[in-house]
């Protein structure tokens, strides 16, 4: 086995988890996704079989709260792959020297091995169009390397339950609904970046709901706190970000106590719906920052 460079296109995110700072173990345990990897069956199980398929080990601990995330992408996609490729996960708790075999420092990284060549893929938790992408042009290698099949096309991620009855609620326009199935879906998993987004998103439709966008910022008052806010929820969806941020940022300066901290609560929710590289949304976060602090 050998290490070669990163695969053309492949991603290192960064934000991995040294293991020698891991936090103690929780009760939150791992799904039963892929096969875990031992001293016994890394070569016949993993090594040997790539000569076949693709292999794809994602090292990962219990300590790690991003390993359950990655986890769990890696198995939808190789389930919507119908098992074309080997999943397999290495518990560098239970297997140190696997991890120590495979130069593994942190965790979540995931490694594929194709034809008994090891190529590192990324570390930490990409979002699943980046895995997907990942995956997707690891198969095209391997395939160049007569080992599998390139991707006849591109493989969509099953949504969740609580996703799918989501957008079927909002294509019907009833956005109370959809608001119900994303707060059942970050009541299941908290910290599902999908789903935060979807929140957002419905709430703010909810809040301009029967709004007349001309008349509201038209007959907006600078001392009136929700019609402030009203005005920054109808730039949002109209895409004037920047008006939105600076109107409540000048809010959050003006007001004091429970008017500034709700201005504040609104603002942050609205940061919610940008991408977070957007720049319209880093000049406001710099802003913000140096207003409370």
């Amino acid at each position: 086995m050998s290490f070669n460079k990163p695969m053309p296109g492949g991603a290192n995110f960064g934000n991995a988890f040294d293991l020698s700072s891991l936090k103690k173990p929780t009760a939150d345990q791992l799904p039963t996704v892929g096969i875990p990897v031992t001293q016994e069956n890394l070569v016949s199980g993993f090594v040997s079989k790539s000569k076949e398929k693709v292999v794809v080990l994602l090292a990962w601990s219990t300590r790690s709260t991003q390993s359950k995330e990655i986890l769990e992408t890696l198995g939808k996609l190789m389930a919507a792959d119908k098992d074309t490729w080997i999943l397999g996960t290495v518990d560098v708790d239970s297997q140190p020297q696997v991890a120590q075999a495979l130069q593994i420092k942190s965790v979540p990284v995931a490694i594929a091995i194709i034809a008994e060549q090891l190529l590192p893929l990324f570390e930490s938790v990409p979002s699943a169009d980046q895995v997907r992408l990942v995956i997707n042009k690891l198969l095209e290698l391997a395939a160049q390397k007569g080992v599998g099949s390139a991707p006849n096309g591109p493989t969509e991620i099953p949504m969740e339950a609580e996703e799918e009855a989501a957008y079927a609620a909002m294509e019907k326009g009833d956005y109370k609904v959809a608001k119900n199935s994303y707060e059942a879906w970050l009541k299941r998993k908290p910290n599902e970046a999908v789903a935060i987004v979807g929140l957002a998103q419905v709430n703010l439709m909810l809040r301009i709901d029967g709004l007349d966008p001309v008349l509201t910022l038209k007959n907006a008052k600078d001392d009136d706190l929700n019609s402030q806010l009203m005005c920054a929820d109808i730039q949002v969806a109209s895409g004037d970000l920047s008006g939105a941020f600076d109107r409540l940022l000048v809010v959050i300066k003006l007001k004091k106590g429970d008017e500034a901290d709700k201005a504040k609560a609104h603002l942050i929710a609205l940061f919610n719906l940008v991408d977070p590289t957007d720049p319209r949304l880093v000049k406001a976060r710099s802003e913000l920052a140096s207003v409370l602090f």
